[in-house]
């Protein structure tokens, strides 16, 4: 259960490293990520209904890394193109 929760936390870092790696393409994927967000949310209320963990766990990671990258795309100084 450690090592499950442990992962789960590595999404923070995990979605600040993939917002700041794309950042040029979160304005343009804010529909995607609110799908990404709404689909995960489903499979997640669907995973727990039948006891599936690890299913939970993942989605519950997807939500985590796509809720980054949907708040970083507003972020205006966060947006500016890297030179």
């Amino acid at each position: 259960m450690w090592l499950e929760i442990i992962i789960l936390v590595l999404a923070f870092p995990a979605g600040y490293i993939i917002a700041w790696l794309c950042n040029d393409e979160l304005v343009k994927g804010r529909k995607w990520f609110i799908f990404l967000i709404a689909l995960s949310f489903i499979v997640e209320i669907i995973s727990f209904v039948k006891n599936n963990l690890q299913i939970a766990l993942t989605s519950l990671f997807i939500i985590i890394v796509s809720l980054i990258s949907l708040f970083k795309s507003y972020d205006k100084k966060f947006i500016k193109r890297r030179i």
